[in-house]
């Protein structure tokens, strides 16, 4: 799809939309969000192309790339050495996540400046339910350049963002994606499906690529085809009333987010080459398991259920799960790492491990907690139980004053990255006292 600039879209505006346009919601996408701060913090990477890695290994994969690097084909997922055979002057920098979060909360300050953010969905996007005075066209385009002009001056001239207008959210987000970088789209609901129809399935959001697998089987291969189903039927292919849903968000209908509910914390981690053994890789997964409790203690959570799941490098896979009385001390959860990695090592017998994950799930807050008879009878659990949940939190307070592995238990391995399962992921947003966990 063509690029078009900003006064091309001003005529196409004033040509053919009312001028009573109701513009209900703005999406912004922040553009190669990590490779783009990384050439803020050094204006010698800006105009370069550049890959941001886990680990700087050529057998790793870019978890972002500037839009110099993408010119080469490069993106997310492409591994270094195909990456750096495409383009010989690639830039690899580590990933710094402690330092996403911050620009993060620095640019929602500054788009808070300047209208009410509604949802912030990811680390690089966001949205906003446009009060009634800026959604006329005119209004909701000043907005948007204001927008634009303050991440460019208060934020930093390598930060950009793609700023879609739409009568809801899901157009909104659409929108951002049809002009990259650094681009202004309206779809207003007056000239739908319009551009709608130059997109594929997968362009839009909620379509993977299995549920594009279910639409072809469907006899759905276009966006046009889906538009011209009933929704019923768009019911009938989701299996569930989100294809029903979906039918009229994409038909510019303001249909209010369905609520979700935390179901699990958990770190993962890909060991760095040294951290691969099985005696190192222990050390990394109880680093996870501490940190993890950490944030079920900030966010005021009890879990029911430990699970560990690693990844030799040789590719097998093995999970297991141990549930638990609601806990949020490290010490149960250690004990409940140490079985369960007893019957890894015996069951998978790994050389190397590539991956490990931990995650807490089950979880319920104190007030949601009914106690066995064995918690309420046993004075020598209930001390046990008070004496480990005052040593969690001393070790907590530490940390929050003097850095992160301030206080540890047991030895914490370093890694490369530096933060130890503290990662940026898609629609988590680590709070910046995990950093100090």
């Amino acid at each position: 799809m063509t690029k078009r600039t900003y006064s091309e879209h001003m005529i196409n505006i004033k040509n053919t939309l009312p001028v009573a346009a109701d513009l209900k919601w703005l999406f912004l996408d922040l553009n190669s969000y990590f490779a783009s701060v990384e050439q803020q913090d050094n204006p010698a990477l800006i105009g370069r192309p550049v890959a941001v890695v886990p680990m700087m290994t050529d057998a790793t994969c870019a978890i972002a790339a500037s839009y110099e690097a993408k010119a080469y084909g490069i993106k997310t997922g492409t591994k270094i050495y195909e990456a750096k055979a495409k383009c010989p002057d690639l830039v690899c920098v580590l990933a710094r996540h402690d330092r996403y979060v911050y620009y993060h909360h620095k640019i929602v300050e500054e788009i808070a400046r300047h209208t009410p953010i509604n949802k912030v969905w990811s680390i690089d996007e966001l949205s906003s339910r446009l009060p009634p005075n800026k959604r006329s066209v005119e209004a909701a385009i000043a907005l948007a350049h204001r927008i634009k002009k303050g991440l460019r001056e208060n934020i930093g001239p390598a930060i950009r963002a793609s700023i879609g207008l739409a009568p809801n959210g899901f157009l909104a987000k659409v929108a951002t994606d049809m002009e990259k970088p650094d681009g202004l789209v309206i779809l207003h609901q007056d000239h739908l499906p319009g551009r709608l129809f130059d997109l594929s399935l997968t362009d839009l959001p909620g379509i993977n690529t299995n549920m594009e697998r279910r639409l072809f089987r469907a006899g759905i291969r276009t966006v046009e085809q889906f538009w011209n189903v009933s929704p019923k039927h768009a019911r009938k292919v989701w299996g569930s009333v989100s294809g029903e849903r979906f039918w009229y968000n994409l038909r510019g209908a303001d249909i209010p987010d369905q609520k979700t509910q935390r179901g699990m914390i958990g770190h993962s981690r890909v060991l760095d080459p040294d951290l691969r053994p099985p005696d190192m890789a222990r050390l990394v997964a109880r680093r996870l398991t501490n940190k993890a409790a950490a944030r079920l203690r900030r966010e005021n959570y009890h879990a029911t259920s430990f699970v560990l799941s690693v990844r030799s490098l040789s590719g097998e896979k093995w999970a297991k799960q141990i549930s638990v009385s609601p806990a949020q001390v490290n010490f149960m959860f250690l004990k409940a790492l140490d079985d369960l990695w007893a019957a890894m090592m015996l069951e998978l017998k790994p050389a190397r491990l590539k991956k490990i994950s931990v995650t807490y799930s089950g979880l319920c807050t104190t007030d949601e907690i009914t106690p066995d008879l064995f918690d309420t009878a046993s004075e020598d659990f209930q001390g046990l139980k008070k004496k480990n949940e005052k040593l969690s939190s001393l070790i907590d307070q530490v940390n929050q004053r003097y850095g992160a592995e301030a206080l540890q238990i047991g030895f914490s391995p370093k890694t490369q990255a530096g933060h130890v399962g503290t990662k940026i992921a898609f629609s988590r947003i680590p709070d910046v006292a995990e950093f100090q966990e």
